[in-house]
């Protein structure tokens, strides 16, 4: 089972969002700002530190960062299923202002407040910290 963490950037009642783009996988959808695989020997909290950092040039502390929830997931990728273990952390304190540093990765960066829209249907963010339209 491969582990993903997952750090929502909260500010305020809004949630900082990034849309995907050329990695194969959730391309053109509203995904959690920073997120990543946990390496061998890393923990989770670490992982949403690392990622932070390496996705968008912020510095979240570990003590900033609380656990909103652990989610297993099934999926078929690439013609084979795997299982991943989601872990969502909140941070509402961190360090430097959010940039994209993978162009490659994703097209944009906003905050959106928890009631966002997209042309003008509600939208949430799912079990892949994914924001769609409903």
């Amino acid at each position: 089972m491969k582990a993903i963490a997952y750090a929502l950037m909260v500010r305020d009642d809004q949630v900082l969002l990034q849309l995907r783009q050329g990695t194969g996988f959730m391309d053109g959808y509203w995904s959690a700002a920073a997120a990543g695989h946990v390496e061998p020997g890393e923990s989770a909290a670490a992982a949403a530190v690392r990622e932070a950092s390496e996705e968008l040039g912020v510095l979240i502390e570990p003590t900033d960062l609380r656990l909103l929830t652990v989610s297993a997931r099934h999926q078929n990728h690439d013609g084979s299923a795997k299982t991943y273990e989601d872990h969502f952390f909140v941070a509402r304190n961190w360090s430097g202002t959010p940039v994209i540093r993978e162009p490659q990765r994703a097209a944009e960066l906003r905050f959106w407040d928890r009631e966002a829209t997209f042309n003008d249907s509600p939208a949430r963010i799912d079990s892949t910290g994914s924001a769609r339209r409903q």
